[in-house]
């Protein structure tokens, strides 16, 4: 008999207490469930069911920075964070600008089993910013991408981003910027505003990442194609957005879980775990990104995931490296940040962190709501279980956490990735068990 799992007395995003049964990789049943023989029963009273959740930008490191990241340990760190898809971003070495690396990167995720990993192409060659890359190879290859980035680099250069926005529309392709206009951010090592002048760290000035965006919605009105914003960090980005949705222009973007919560402030300590790209900004563009959540102008939360080992974040602040850790801290940080104060519902978390970022990356089979028939990709949450974050919630290689110490609300009790568990109260389990069940799918789905 095929494993089956019951998740017994789940609270649905919209309110409703149900049970789920999951059999042969999809939601068999849904409702009241009175007979589930051979089943495995998973007690999920007080607990909310989620569809598993889509992170459209995650920097898996592999290949070439394994001493940050694995695929295999990213997407660990995905499945503690009831994550069952990811995304990974371009800047690994080799650079994903050809077919070749953008399929191994998918095969290591399939061998590994947490989570789908879907690769993002780089748009440019090396992510230089000279040349395109084999943009349609990689769309034709067999890991179908579809979302382009030179993610970590801005595509500086007009007339490549035209024809990046140009080459895509043939495949449903979709280019993912990075929008930080480099002469105006040369140097720059935090906001700039009055406590970059007081702490004398020099300045990122808002106006490097507006004026990119809207140059880019131009172009993209211009041709007639998707384009998507990452990580936007300001108020001025935002009105930029709202003011090209109105126009009608196929503009979607994201925000970080770390944007929507931790201000500039946190600099004056000089702890380098709080140092980003684009940077930590003011309460008033806080507020600005979590209004434009709940209003829909931005549209899907993505947590940037940029792990790094210990003596590239340990060291003087201008020396160290930008990023931060943020897979398995996203929904509680989404839950304090949008849920606790009443601008977003947990159905909203679902489209958010779910639905729309699978839509954006044209990802089949994640996303789905929670019905009969859908894709067994489940996140079970704990919204009263609120704790301090520590190191055991890491499951990744890295550990530069800016939560690390922090109250946080909630907690991911379980995910479910083609059915079967990859997190289990409070563990990532066996990577040889999960990468049996992984084999065993694969090889049903051929046949």
């Amino acid at each position: 008999m095929a494993e089956r799992h019951l998740i017994a007395g789940a609270t649905l995003p919209s309110g409703e207490r149900a049970d789920l049964l999951l059999a042969d990789g999809v939601i068999a049943e849904i409702g009241r469930i009175t007979d589930a023989a051979g089943a495995t029963v998973v007690d999920a009273d007080g607990l909310l069911a989620l569809p598993g959740l889509v992170d459209l930008h995650a920097h898996l490191r592999e290949p070439g920075y394994e001493q940050s990241e694995t695929v295999l340990t990213g997407t660990q760190a995905a499945a503690a964070g009831g994550f069952t898809a990811v995304f990974a971003m371009a800047n690994t070495f080799p650079v994903a600008d050809t077919a070749g690396v953008v399929e191994q990167e998918a095969s290591l995720g399939r061998a590994a089993g947490y989570a789908t990993v879907q690769p993002i192409g780089a748009v440019t060659v090396g992510l230089k910013g000279e040349q395109l890359a084999e943009l349609g190879a990689m769309a034709r290859s067999r890991a179908n991408v579809r979302v382009f980035s030179d993610d970590g680099f801005c595509v500086a250069d007009p007339l490549l981003m035209r024809r990046a926005l140009e080459y895509v529309k043939a495949f449903d392709g979709v280019i993912a910027q990075h929008a930080q206009e480099p002469r105006l951010t040369e140097g720059a090592q935090m906001n700039e505003g009055a406590l970059s002048g007081e702490l004398g760290l020099t300045g990122w000035p808002a106006v490097a990442e507006e004026s990119v965006i809207a140059r880019d919605v131009l172009l993209a009105e211009h041709v007639g194609s998707r384009l998507h914003v990452c990580h936007v960090s300001t108020a001025g980005s935002v009105e930029v957005i709202r003011w090209a949705k109105a126009r009608g222009i196929d503009v979607t973007a994201e925000v970080t879980p770390h944007h929507m919560l931790l201000t500039e402030d946190l600099v004056a300590s000089y702890d380098p775990r709080f140092k980003v790209n684009p940077p930590l900004r003011r309460a008033e563009d806080v507020e600005a990104l979590r209004a434009a959540l709940a209003d829909g102008t931005i549209d899907i939360v993505a947590t940037d995931h940029a792990p790094h080992p210990v003596e590239a974040k340990e060291s003087e602040w201008d020396a160290a490296a930008n990023g931060m850790v943020g897979l398995e801290s996203a929904l509680a940080v989404v839950h304090a940040a949008v849920v606790e104060n009443g601008l977003l519902g947990w159905a909203d978390v679902a489209r958010v962190m779910s639905a729309t970022p699978a839509r954006i990356g044209r990802l089949d089979g994640q996303g789905q709501a929670l019905a009969a028939g859908s894709a067994a990709e489940v996140t079970l949450y704990d919204p009263a279980a609120a704790s301090e974050f520590s190191l055991d919630r890491l499951a990744g290689r890295s550990v530069n956490s800016p939560y690390l110490g922090r109250r946080l609300p909630g907690r991911v009790v379980a995910t479910f990735h083609g059915g079967y568990p990859t997190y289990l109260d409070g563990a990532v389990r066996p990577a040889d068990e999960v990468a049996r069940r992984a084999a065993d799918r694969l090889e049903v789905a051929r046949g």
